[in-house]
């Protein structure tokens, strides 16, 4: 694995650049700060027109285009847009203005390599993805840290695109903890099959259901909650601080043989079948021709799920023990 960091980088190229952050959502909003902390001094957030966002950024202190104007007028154009308005948004907007020598930057790589986006050859596309959301992006980065990156390139026509890259990715914050060098394919598919299979999908699936389990054995359902739930950000910032071997030092012997004798029955064979279904789906394109789809209806079956999802017996559980929290942390 290569890994690169600030003083790999060389700060000055981005500077020299007019950039063009596309979206002012968590992760536009945060790279657009940085860079500007970082003394990147030419920067433009670039947004559709009616965009609720754009007031946020104009009260930020950044001057406000439309993503045309901004692919006419930009060297350097970073699309923090979603996922699935990309393709139209390249298509309309930056397509027709686009001319050599200019870069098109990704904060994740579905569009460009699912080929929803497929730039022309004079064009240089690379990746700068900050592996976390934007607000802890920003966060970090104001306290003097910053979270590590993938970088990757996808084309080099000028010969400079790895070291603009890794000039932006320095200027997010991201040098100070590692740029690592990867693909469009590699960052892509693992972050889906990461969401799916475990932060996102797995672990929220998990939860649910044993709280359910705990809940139709007869258990409070807050008491469940506190169970099945809270605690997984203390075992998570465990995990995160000291590696999973590294939490079993810090939890009783008791939870941690519990851990080795009911973890495999839980999360088995039949599980890591289902993953390996699902990751060959990522793989193959099926999930991104699925959810492309759904965007395009609408997305009808995504605001059903939320609803449903919102709608889980969990959640009043969740919110009288956030209650209860914010109550003992804030007496009256």
């Amino acid at each position: 694995m290569r890994v690169f960091f600030d003083r790999d980088a060389d700060a000055g190229l981005i500077k020299a650049k007019r950039v063009a952050v596309i979206g002012y959502g968590a992760q536009g909003c945060a790279h657009a700060l940085n860079l500007r902390d970082a003394g990147v001094s030419d920067i433009v957030v670039a947004l559709h027109d009616g965009a609720r966002s754009a007031e946020r950024a104009r009260a930020d202190g950044f001057t406000v285009l439309s993503v045309a104007e901004a692919a006419r007028g930009c060297d350097v154009l970073m699309v923090c847009a979603p996922d699935e308005v990309q393709p139209e948004l390249y298509a309309r907007e930056i397509a027709p203005h686009l001319r050599a020598g200019q870069m098109l930057l990704f904060a994740h790589g579905f569009a460009v390599h699912f080929k929803l986006i497929v730039p022309p050859p004079e064009a240089d596309v690379a990746m700068v993805a900050p592996k976390g959301p934007g607000k802890a992006l920003r966060e970090v980065f104001t306290r003097g840290g910053g979270l590590p990156c993938i970088v990757a390139v996808a084309q080099d026509a000028g010969g400079e695109a790895m070291r603009v890259a890794l000039s932006y990715g320095a200027a997010l914050g991201c040098g100070r903890a590692g740029m690592i060098e990867s693909t469009f394919q590699l960052e892509t598919e693992g972050d889906l099959f990461g969401e799916q299979a475990v932060l996102c999908g797995g672990l929220s699936h998990l939860i649910r259901t044993a709280w359910e389990v705990m809940v139709e054995a007869g258990w409070p359902p807050e008491l469940a909650y506190f169970d099945c739930l809270h605690e997984v950000k203390l075992l998570s910032d465990l995990i995160h601080e000291r590696g999973i071997a590294g939490m079993h030092s810090a939890i009783s012997n008791t939870a941690e043989w519990g851990e080795y004798i009911t973890g495999p029955r839980i999360i088995d064979a039949r599980v890591k079948d289902a993953m390996r279904a699902a990751l060959a789906d990522v793989r193959s394109g099926k999930f991104a021709k699925q959810w492309m789809a759904e965007h395009a209806a609408g997305a009808p079956n995504l605001r059903a799920m939320r609803a449903a999802a919102a709608g889980h017996a969990i959640e009043a559980a969740g919110g009288s023990v956030r209650d209860l929290l914010a109550r003992s942390t804030n007496p009256a």
